[in-house]
């Protein structure tokens, strides 16, 4: 065989070989590029849809504490959107959305609550709460041990019973 048709062949197959190198590396990079832009929509996609999730539970969640009966229009809205969640979202995101909307049904069933009327005793359980959950040697403020115009000790060496029967401090 000739040298100038080795040379020729040599040349067209580099040729070929780095075009194709080009063509694949730019199809590699639009489609990662593409892939990431679908991913990008798809988060975007799915906040929208457990921001209107959260809305539209928040009102059927209220409607239900103030009235007997159910606001049907605003369940719909709330099991289309689970029923949304279903087709873009992992098993347990639908499980946590769907017991949001059973503890909804089951609140229409409950007395009505006004807000205001349970505040102060939300207040008092968040209380309680913290006053048992903390150990007195971890208060940043202590009271002073007992005075005569203050009878009642909190000083932690001094107090071995509940202050009284909602709260109590812990050693």
């Amino acid at each position: 065989m000739d040298s100038s048709i080795i040379s020729a062949l040599a040349a067209l197959a580099g040729a070929i070989t780095g075009g194709l190198t080009s063509v694949l590396a730019s199809w590699l990079t639009q489609h990662a590029q593409a892939r990431a832009q679908w991913r990008a929509q798809d988060k975007l996609r799915r906040q929208e849809l457990y921001k209107e999730f959260i809305e539209a539970a928040s009102k059927c969640y209220i409607n239900a504490l103030q009235y007997d009966k159910a606001d049907i229009p605003a369940l719909v809205e709330l099991y289309v959107r689970v029923g949304r969640m279903r087709i873009l979202s992992s098993p347990k995101v639908v499980e946590n959305a769907e017991f949001v909307a059973r503890r909804i049904i089951d609140t229409y069933l409950e007395p009505n609550k006004n807000f205001l009327e349970d505040l102060p005793r939300r207040i008092r359980v968040a209380a309680r709460t913290i006053l048992n959950s903390v150990p007195v040697r971890e208060c940043s403020y202590l009271p002073s041990p007992a005075s005569p115009e203050n009878p009642i000790s909190t000083h932690p060496k001094e107090v071995s019973r509940p202050l009284n029967r909602e709260y109590r401090i812990l050693r």
